[in-house]
């Protein structure tokens, strides 16, 4: 597995890898981390089309989940803490 690309952006950081065949979107923000595997075979402009997917759209729902992540994590940790 090798990173090919990293995208600037103010919220998260976003890694593109690349491994069998497939190009892997790995977004962080703190010690969460969202993850998406797409084959090469199914995009048109190779890494190029990564780009085009991730739109502002796109990334404002990883950010939502990101936040519903986070929430899911306290929750448990409280459960666990009291």
């Amino acid at each position: 597995m090798r990173i090919i690309a990293e995208l600037p952006h103010p919220e998260f950081k976003i890694s593109i890898l690349n491994m069998n065949q497939k190009f892997i979107v790995k977004i962080e923000q703190g010690t969460l981390e969202q993850s998406y595997k797409m084959a090469e075979v199914d995009l048109t402009d190779g890494i190029n089309s990564i780009f085009e997917l991730l739109d502002e759209a796109f990334l404002k729902t990883v950010s939502t989940r990101f936040a519903e992540m986070r929430k899911d994590y306290q929750d448990a940790y409280f459960r666990y803490n009291y």
